[in-house]
């Protein structure tokens, strides 16, 4: 007779714990100046309207200083790749810009920490109004911190891709509206006066930069006392800094020597 083997007590069955880890919660302060500077200007704008009239057909003294003419950066005034970011040619214009800058720099700052934040913002900026001068014409014209605004909106797409793991579905319903927003601006911006190669170009600079550079997130430590740490390295920022530079520094180039 075989006497059955006795019973083994049950394995404990494996157990999962979820945590939850906070984002990054530092005040986007970077964006709030950038507004409250931005609203400042606007401000000299309508105060130079006021004293002295138009300068131009409209055209404010602040803009025929500051704003992209194709014709005065062909004659050397470079500084005009960036100073459109701050001008603007009416309170709806100011006022859409400035909303979009609060909704997506808030987060963005938030993520990429100040300093990056600025890089990103103006790098953007820049790489919009390079493209603006590329295939405008030679009386091309524009202000405003649109383009600016795009690169923010091309980094937050970048962003939620290269740290999908994290968010997951969070993040594939995040690209989906951020796809749905740039394309329903730039079929906007195919209407007369919007400046859509702005858009494209600030568009192109946010991603390019954000996907060297951008806060890249990963969980550390030991549950229940966890966080999250940004494991992007100085090179790597670095490095996108120097793409979108080159990058568009050698398009601006071409455009005033060789177009």
């Amino acid at each position: 007779m075989i006497e059955p083997a006795p019973l083994s007590p049950p394995e404990p069955a494996a157990t999962t714990q979820s945590f939850r880890v906070a984002l990054p919660s530092i005040p986007p302060t970077v964006t709030y100046a950038i507004i409250g500077f931005t609203v400042f200007v606007y401000l000299l704008q309508m105060a130079s309207v006021f004293i002295w009239g138009y300068a131009v057909s409209e055209i404010d003294w602040l803009e025929v200083y500051g704003a992209r003419f194709n014709a005065a950066i062909r004659a050397g005034e470079l500084w005009r790749f960036i100073t459109p970011v701050f001008l603007h040619g009416s309170i709806a214009h100011i006022f859409f810009n400035m909303y979009a800058l609060l909704s997506v720099g808030s987060f963005m700052e938030r993520q990429f920490g100040h300093g990056r934040f600025t890089l990103l913002y103006f790098l953007s900026g820049f790489a919009g109004n390079v493209f603006s001068f590329l295939f405008t014409g030679e009386n091309g014209y524009s202000v405003g911190a649109s383009t600016a605004v795009f690169g923010l909106i091309g980094a937050e797409m970048i962003f939620f891709y290269q740290n999908r793991e994290l968010f997951g579905a969070q993040a594939k319903q995040a690209i989906g509206n951020v796809v749905f927003i740039i394309a329903i601006n730039l079929f906007i911006g195919l209407s007369p006066g919007i400046d859509n190669w702005g858009h494209i170009g600030g568009l192109l600079g946010g991603m390019i930069f954000t996907w060297f550079a951008g806060a890249r997130w990963a969980v550390a430590g030991i549950p229940p006392e966890m966080k999250l740490v940004d494991e992007r390295e100085a090179r790597e920022i670095i490095t996108g800094l120097g793409a979108v530079v080159l990058i568009f520094s050698a398009l601006a180039a071409w455009g005033m020597f060789y177009k």
